[in-house]
């Protein structure tokens, strides 16, 4: 009981999104009498959302660099998906080709809005709020009113497109299970490694009950994930995709020498300076990253929606933020985790797949989107002061 209070304490914050999303979930399988939960409604959540994942791990790093946020994110993935789509259909040009051009000006993006905030130290949300307004005015002039549709068959498998199964399964995705399994036992052994090494240096542990406990529930929660894949086409491309981006986001921050200066920043800009931390370099190195999730994120919307126009990319800087904050980043210090994007980027998705088998409009959505968001906002605020 010990255990569970201890880890319940710690991690308040995301736990509580947890129990959220879960309430979420079961809320909306009963209004929509179980549509939710159908395997093919999973894939699909998976495949709509993925934008905002990859925007919400980017965001995340420009919040730990002190509540900081980018606001050009929606202009530039109208941006990329329209030299995709201007590219690709109207001149015929290769789709790798294409994606490597894309990423080059994605670069340049980077360089013109970190070197703008860090080196002429112009306001984060001005500089930003700057590249928002080009690159949507950008995104008109390459599209010339006109909307590209139909995209080569290898750009739209970038999203919509499912693993093959190597097993050749009937009735269930085989190939699917088996990374399941494997996803399975790399966690069991990895938190089996952590507990060790704890214990070799004397520092606390859990009790045996309660990892156990725990290993079957983060067992159990991916099998159930991946079955229900399996149980329709099988694993979306772009899961994978997104999965190593995340994990690799995680890593960065908490176990290299540049996550700990970024969340050095993150604490005390000043301090960090005198520590020896390059802090023009660490915001120039996130916001040039942002600029390449942008373009990331851009592409496989575009492919999923296997069209582009100008209207691609509205408010979805507001479904990144809300997503960080949601998922416990603190506008108060400028703190949080790529998992508690993760969180929050699962919060926003579910409400957005929830209320469109509902038929909720969009306003009324956005409407409920800023009402999450400030409530967790108001939650963390009375968290930090013990109310």
């Amino acid at each position: 009981m010990q255990d569970i209070k201890a880890m319940l304490k710690k991690r308040a914050r995301q736990n509580g999104m947890l129990v959220v999303v879960l309430v979420i979930v079961l809320f909306f399988q009963v209004i929509t009498k179980g549509v939710i939960l159908r395997p093919m409604n999973i894939a699909n959540l998976v495949m709509q959302n993925a934008y905002v994942i990859i925007l919400a791990t980017g965001m995340m790093c420009c919040i730990l660099t002190g509540g900081n946020v980018d606001l050009s994110v929606g202009s530039l993935c109208a941006f990329s998906g329209a030299l995709c789509g201007l590219l690709m259909i109207g001149k015929g040009l290769n789709t790798w080709l294409v994606l490597m051009i894309v990423f080059g000006v994605a670069i340049l993006i980077g360089v013109w809005n970190g070197g703008s905030i860090a080196r002429f130290a112009v306001p984060p949300y001005i500089a930003t709020l700057a590249s928002q307004l080009i690159f949507r005015g950008g995104t008109y002039i390459v599209l010339k009113g006109v909307s590209y549709t139909t995209y080569p068959p290898e750009f739209l498998m970038l999203t919509t497109g499912f693993i093959p199964d190597f097993f050749g399964g009937k009735t269930l995705h085989i190939t699917t299970m088996l990374l399941g399994i494997a996803a399975c036992v790399i966690c069991v052994l990895l938190d089996v490694k952590k507990r060790a090494r704890k214990r070799k240096y004397k520092l606390e542990v859990s009790g045996v009950p309660f990892f156990v406990g725990k290993q079957a529930l983060i067992c159990g929660v991916i099998l159930w994930f991946t079955y229900s894949l399996a149980a329709y086409k099988g694993m979306p491309v772009v899961l994978i995709s997104v999965a190593l981006i995340v994990l690799i986001y995680n890593f960065i921050l908490e176990k290299t020498v540049a996550g700990r200066n970024l969340y050095a920043v993150c604490g005390n800009r000043k301090a960090a300076r005198l520590s020896g931390i390059n802090d023009d370099r660490v915001l120039f190195i996130v916001y040039l990253n942002m600029s390449v999730l942008a373009a990331i994120a851009g592409i496989v919307f575009t492919a999923r929606m296997n069209s582009c126009s100008t209207m691609i990319g509205n408010g979805f800087e507001g479904d990144a933020i809300a997503a960080c904050f949601i998922g416990g980043a603190s506008p108060a210090t400028g703190s949080g985790t790529i998992l508690g994007a993760l969180i929050g980027a699962l919060v926003i998705g579910v409400l957005n797949n929830g209320m469109s088998i509902m038929g909720v409009q969009s306003d009324v959505q956005m409407c409920v989107k800023g009402l999450v968001l400030m409530i967790a906002v108001v939650f963390d605020q009375m968290q930090r002061k013990g109310r």
